[in-house]
Order: C-alpha cells, then sequence, then structure tokens
C-alpha cells in the first residue's frame, strides 16, 4: 500500500507533541520489555535493558523533505596548554586547493591555521592555577615592503596534565543534515560558479552523506556509559531520530545500524529548525552542574542553509543564546564546499568551536586525538588589557572575537584543553600587532577570566618592549605565529582580489596587511571558482615563499614545509 504524502509544515507545537508521545511510548515498551525480562530465566538480571529507540521512518522524511528545493593514550603523563575556540583546522583552504578550486578568504581563519602548530607560549613553568598567560614580543621587518613591525604574544598556558585532565560527563544531540546537498560527491562543488547545481553520478567518490554517517557512527564509539545521546536530522524541517537517552541503556548496535541504513539525503536546509529540536531536547539538562556536566550540540554539515532562518547575524544570535541557557555548539563541516564563511561567522561566540573533515579517517583522527578535549571548554572571556602610553593594539590573530579587539582591549571568547610536545602547545598562543611608539616602552597587561564554575581571576604583568633592531624575538613562537599570520593575511587577500580586484588596492611591493574588514559575506550555498593567480599576486607570492622556507629553517618546524607546497600549487595556477 503506497503510504500518504506527508505535508512539509508541522506546527511545532503538534511536532513537540508527537515527540514526546513517541518517547514517553518507548519508555512504557522498555517497561514492558523489562517484566518480560524478569520471567525470562535466561535473562541476566545484572545486566541492563538496551533500548533501540530510534523512530526516524526515512520514507517519510524524505518524501516531506522533497517538497522544497577520547584522550590519546599515553603511558606518561603529559603537560596540556590551551587554545582558543573557534576553528580548529583549515582543511577547507587546503583541500580546495588541492582540487583547483580557489578558497573563499573564511577558510584560512588565523585561529585555525594556529591550531595546526605548535607554540613556545613564553610560560615560566611556574603557573599554579588552572590558566596563566604568559608573554612575548618580537620586532620584525615586512617580508616585502620592508617596514618595520611589532608584535606581542598572548601564551596560554595552564597548570593541568593529561593525568589530571577528564571530560565532563556530556549530554550531547547530534544535529545531522541530510539535505539534499549532502548527497552531491564529497571533492566537488554542489553548484558551480555559475549557479547550476551538479549532477550527483552513482559509483563516483563518496558522498557527502556517506562520510558524514561515517562520522556520526565514529562519535558514537567515543561516548561513555553515563553519556547522553539524542540525534536530529534536518533537511527543509527537522525530526527527531533518536531521543536523548543515557548511552548505558541505549542499543548502541542497533542504533548505528539506523544511521547507516536509514539516512537518505534530499530536501531544503533548515539548520536553525534542526538546533532547535536539539536545544530543547537538551533544555531540560541546560542546568546541570557546569563543573560536572557538558551540554553540547554537534551539528555535521556542509552548511548550506536556505530554509528557515539562514541569516548570519540571526543564527549567531540564536548560538549566543544557547549558550547563556548552558548549551554549547560545535560545528563539523563535511565536502570541499563546506560553507565557512557561515560557521566562523555564527560560532564566534562562547563554548562554540568547528572543525571541517574531508574523509572519514581525517573525522576518526579527530575524535582519536582531540574529541575529549573540544568538548571541554574550560575558560570564558579572557580579556587583555594594554596599558602603554604611546601603544595601541592594532590588529588581533587567532580569536574569534579579534573584530570586537579596541585600541587597549582584546578578548577571547573560549578556550579549550590543548596538547603540549616538548614543551610546546599546539595553538596555544594568541598573537597581537601593535601601533604606536612600542620602542623601549614599558607596556601593562592586564588579564581576567571566568572558569565554568563561573569563578573569575585575574594577572598583571609590567614587559619591557626591547629597544632593539628587527629580527628580534622573544621565542620560536611568536616568530612562527608572526610567520602564520602574515601567509594567511596575504592569501586572504588574494582570494579577494580574484573575486573583486577592485577591492584590494595593492602592487607589487606593498606590506602585507590584514585583508578588509567590510567584507561581504557571499550567497551560503558555495559556488565553484577555478583557482588563478594575477598580478601582482604572483610577484608578491614568490617573494613570499622566499621568506617562509627562510623563516622555516630558522624556527627549525618541518610541519612549515606544507605551507611551502600550498603556495607552490596555488603559484603553479598562474
Amino acid at each position: 500500500m503506497k503510504l500518504p504524502v506527508v505535508s512539509t509544515y508541522m506546527d511545532p507545537e503538534r511536532r513537540r507533541f508527537l515527540r514526546l508521545s513517541a518517547i514517553g511510548a518507548g519508555s512504557l515498551l522498555a517497561g514492558c520489555a523489562s517484566l518480560s525480562a524478569d520471567e525470562d530465566a535466561s535473562t541476566d538480571d545484572d545486566e541492563p535493558l538496551q533500548i533501540d529507540d530510534w523512530q526516524h521512518d526515512p520514507q517519510l522524511m524524505t518524501e516531506s523533505g522533497a517538497s522544497g528545493g577520547s584522550l590519546q593514550s599515553s603511558a606518561d603523563s603529559a603537560d596540556l596548554g590551551f587554545a582558543a575556540g573557534g576553528a580548529k583546522n583549515v582543511a577547507d583552504f587546503r583541500r580546495n586547493v588541492e582540487e583547483g578550486y580557489l578558497p573563499v578568504p573564511e577558510s584560512l581563519p588565523y585561529e585555525g591555521l594556529f591550531y595546526n602548530y605548535y607554540f613556545d607560549t613564553g610560560g615560566s613553568g611556574e603557573c599554579t592555577s588552572l590558566f596563566c598567560p604568559s608573554y612575548a614580543t618580537a620586532i620584525t621587518e615586512d617580508p616585502i615592503a620592508e617596514t618595520t613591525d611589532r608584535y606581542v604574544t598572548v601564551g596560554l598556558n595552564s597548570t593541568l596534565d593529561t593525568d589530571s585532565f577528564e571530560r565532563k560527563q556530556l549530554n550531547v544531540v547530534i544535529v545531522l543534515d541530510i539535505s539534499g546537498s549532502m548527497g552531491a560527491q564529497f571533492d566537488q562543488y554542489y553548484y558551480d560558479r555559475f549557479g547550476n547545481k551538479h549532477t550527483v553520478e552513482e559509483g563516483g567518490t563518496r558522498s557527502k552523506m556517506a562520510v558524514a554517517k561515517d562520522a556520526l557512527v565514529a562519535l558514537t564509539e567515543h561516548l561513555q556509559p553515563d553519556d547522553r545521546l539524542g540525534i536530529v536530522l534536518f533537511n527543509n524541517e527537522a525530526s527527531v531520530a533518536k531521543p536523548l537517552r543515557d548511552v548505558e541503556s541505549t542499543d548502541m548496535d542497533a542504533i548505528r545500524g539506523h544511521i547507516r541504513e536509514d539516512i537518505q539525503a534530499g530536501g531544503g536546509t533548515n539548520i536553525a529548525d534542526g538546533m532547535s529540536e536539539a536545544a530543547d531536547m537538551l533544555g531540560e539538562y541546560s542546568d546541570s552542574d557546569p563543573t560536572e556536566v557538558e551540554t553540547r550540540q554537534i551539528v555535521i554539515t556542509d552548511a548550506m542553509p536556505n530554509r528557515g532562518q539562514t541569516g548570519d547575524q540571526a543564527l549567531q544570535d540564536r548560538l549566543a543564546g544557547y549558550a547563556e541557557d548552558g548549551i554549547h555548539t560545535s560545528f563539523v563541516g563535511v565536502g570541499v564546499d563546506f560553507n565557512p564563511e557561515l560557521v566562523d561567522q555564527i560560532t564566534a561566540v562562547r563554548g562554540a568551536n568547528y572543525r571541517s573533515v574531508h574523509s572519514a579517517d581525517a573525522f576518526e583522527s579527530y575524535l582519536g586525538e582531540e574529541f575529549e578535549y573540544m568538548v571541554t571548554p574550560l575558560v570564558y572571556d579572557l580579556t587583555v588589557e594594554l596599558d602603554a602610553p604611546d601603544a595601541e593594539i592594532d590588529t588581533v590573530y587567532g580569536s574569534t572575537a579579534a573584530e570586537d579587539a579596541t585600541e587597549e582591549l582584546l578578548e577571547v571568547n573560549t578556550l579549550f584543553p590543548s596538547p603540549t610536545a616538548d614543551g610546546e602547545t599546539r595553538g596555544g598562543v594568541v598573537l597581537v600587532k601593535l601601533a604606536g611608539q612600542t620602542r623601549g616602552a614599558d607596556l601593562t597587561l592586564r588579564a581576567s577570566w571566568e572558569d565554568r564554575s563561573g569563578s573569575t581571576d585575574q594577572t598583571t604583568a609590567s614587559i619591557e618592549f626591547p629597544d632593539e633592531n628587527p629580527e628580534s624575538f622573544g621565542n620560536t613562537g611568536i616568530r612562527k605565529a608572526i610567520l602564520l599570520a602574515r601567509y594567511a593575511d596575504l592569501l586572504k587577500n588574494w582570494m579577494v582580489y580574484e573575486r573583486d580586484p577592485d577591492r584590494i588596492d595593492v602592487t607589487a611591493d606593498d606590506a602585507v596587511t590584514a585583508p578588509p574588514e567590510d567584507l561581504p559575506l557571499g550567497e551560503w550555498e558555495q559556488q565553484s571558482q577555478s583557482l588563478s593567480v594575477s598580478k601582482p599576486y604572483v610577484s608578491r607570492m614568490e617573494t613570499f615563499r622566499a621568506y617562509l622556507e627562510q623563516e622555516a629553517e630558522a624556527i627549525g618546524d618541518e610541519g612549515l614545509d606544507r605551507e611551502v607546497e600550498t603556495l607552490a600549487t596555488i603559484l603553479e595556477a598562474a
């Protein structure tokens, strides 16, 4: 018998009533199952009953949507530091270059690039509280214009180590995008530069949907028995596929089977509706003790909203409101056409972070090495105030709140634990470019922050800026941060120039500076554009490549060779 077509709209109150009814029915059936189990002499009374509470009907969801367009183990304890929230990699930028596409500027976030590297934070090793900022200075010439720049880093140090660190109990709802664009091949754009959809060919590379389902299955493997898991699926609208329930009493093997078999891509993209359903589910636990429990939604998507609430500011306000209610948000971007413009904007709030993945293996690596840290924010609302008679803050690199900086104050919304190696911390600095008279000046830096319990702390440090000529670096950490910030500035401006030369007034010999702050956000549905390099950026990139190679050798980090290779790949398009 043919099933009736279900309307794409359902009153929210009715949907919530049906969802709660389903949960109640599941509990009732669980009770009946428990009674039956008690009567079965072969049942081990010591084993908890496990429930398959999946309630997603793939046929109904597809018909409805079609009407619209763990901590890494180690034998020895290791120290931990901190890294800023926001982006956790630049995989989207790298993959676009590799595939011959012109990336968008937001695909190269400074904090994401920093998180690819380990930094000497300048810490003295005498930290006695959860968080201890440290500072280093540098004087260096611009590699192209030979003007002199001055910088300070804020080192993000901690007393944590892997023995003392323990992830909080997790209440998590996975919000999975099952829209039509998720059916596209993983390494192709769903829309070309003219706005035409690419046809998804059978038998080609794996689809974004396939990789996203693998990612979701892999994530469930890292949950503990006392964690709670829920799943929301969204296309034109959202539905609860799995109510929020503790892992111990859930038949996780059955849930993984449903994820692999029952989820299909189709319809539009209503991210806001998906997050709203997740917030409804998590709301019951949003007042949990933050020192013991983390309440978080993890959105897996290519970030191309075209239904419901799509504005970046409205979505950011939504996430900020959730954060105020104790619900934090992570985004996992999938596909070469993942839209970092939107996600970079809306995750600049307390407790938020994001990363992009381009294979199930990459996501599994992320889960194994970083998941425990990235669902455990520990420091909030870090501010550093600069008190100097003739110096001021010019530009901040490595903070999602960089645009909110003033001449005297910088902000970092959230700090997450971060691994260390050989005394250096992954992503463990925020870089500040200074303006005004700093040579030989005394700088006073006042830092204040809040921890998970709501307690506040602060420190004050005085440093004397060196009365020296370029090149002078307090340590290799600040030298590496300056190199990477200049690299990102150069490439961000190039990406803008290739799309709209009138927005960037530049010659081959101009200094490397931050891109314009008033860049307009494009359409959320990403459109492909072939990799290209126009004059004067051929000359600028060639000059910078020589500087990059020289600095990489001086710093002694072989990982920087990947940036040399990226520049070479880009220049091949010239």
